[in-house]
């Protein structure tokens, strides 16, 4: 499907495809842990796992050169997908441990790189993401990366990771934090954790659910979501991959929008989950006979929930139509 289109939710370290790091592994004469099959792809049981084989992936991307060469990878992968503009939830915790000034170089990289890409059609901005399953307190050294560094290529900010430890209220001071900052925020609830875990990261003032779905258990939180025009990230096929859902059929997203949700599409980890931007819009329109119009309007509300300033938002919808 040609569309122009938008990402909202899409990890960087996620984005790797396999070769990228076994280039890795083989200039730094590494031996690579068990996270490939033998047809050379991402291999994983289950969402703990697929934590583990990403979190080993990550480990082998360790320079901030290395980081803007993925940032360059990542943007041309959805140029290919028609993506015109692309939001990517980075971690200060894999950028030099959530240390400020190590932080700073690897922001520097990557923000050159994401540059060179825009000048290509493809603009980008960054959320900087703590990871939830290494607790608050490390939290707040990436919230506070993200507070100093705020403006230019770093618009957001996130909390990824295993939603099954803590609660996003744990993360309020981050929140906070971010929110004096002038980031725009977001957070993944409502995948494995239930609808009270998007209750939850409602409390703390975002606009965007990462994720969400299982709001669809809750018809007075999705009357709220709906009512309140919180924008839902939803990524179909890692969903699907994950065994969140048993197929495309049994997956919420249109009765979401249905219901009045704003609802986009992203990728989350597009290689591993052997997916990409044009598949899963190919999949929404054989599933749920979506069609443009119905597309059109998803990367408009995309546009709207954008982490961006006043000017690029409205560049982007004239560019949408």
């Amino acid at each position: 499907m040609t569309l122009k289109k938008i990402e909202l939710h899409l990890h960087l370290e996620g984005a790797a495809p396999p070769s990228f790091i076994r280039g890795l592994a083989a200039r730094d004469g590494v031996d690579l842990p068990r996270i490939f099959d033998a047809q050379g792809r991402y291999i994983y049981a289950g969402f703990a796992d697929f934590l583990r084989v990403y979190e080993a992936a990550t480990a082998l991307i360790r320079t901030p050169a290395d980081y803007a060469h993925l940032v360059g990878v990542a943007l041309e992968q959805c140029a290919e997908q028609g993506a015109i503009y692309v939001e990517l939830f980075v971690s200060p915790e894999f950028c030099g441990g959530a240390d400020l000034p190590a932080w700073r170089d690897y922001l520097a990289a990557m923000t050159e790189a994401a540059e060179v890409l825009g000048a290509q059609g493809v603009d980008s901005r960054a959320i900087v993401t703590p990871i939830r399953h290494r607790g608050s307190e490390r939290a707040r050294w990436s919230a506070i990366c993200a507070a100093e560094t705020a403006g230019g290529w770093v618009t957001g900010f996130g909390l990824g990771g295993d939603e099954t430890v803590g609660r996003p209220q744990d993360f309020a001071w981050s929140f906070d934090c971010a929110r004096e900052a002038g980031l725009g925020l977001t957070c993944h609830a409502g995948e494995w954790a239930g609808p009270q875990s998007v209750r939850d990261a409602l409390a703390l003032g975002v606009t965007r659910i990462g994720h969400g779905v299982r709001a669809i258990e809750d018809p007075a939180l999705v009357a709220r979501l709906a009512e309140q025009a919180i924008t839902l990230e939803i990524c179909p096929v890692s969903n699907i991959a994950l065994g969140l859902y048993p197929d495309w059929r049994s997956h919420p997203i249109s009765r979401l929008a249905d219901a009045g949700c704003r609802v986009t599409v992203s990728t989350d980890d597009p290689p591993f989950f052997h997916t990409t931007l044009t598949r899963e819009y190919d999949r929404l329109a054989e599933t749920f006979g979506w069609t443009e119009a119905e597309f059109t309007a998803m990367n408009r509300w995309a546009a709207e929930a954008a982490f961006c300033d006043d000017a690029t938002r409205q560049r982007l919808l004239a560019a949408l139509g």
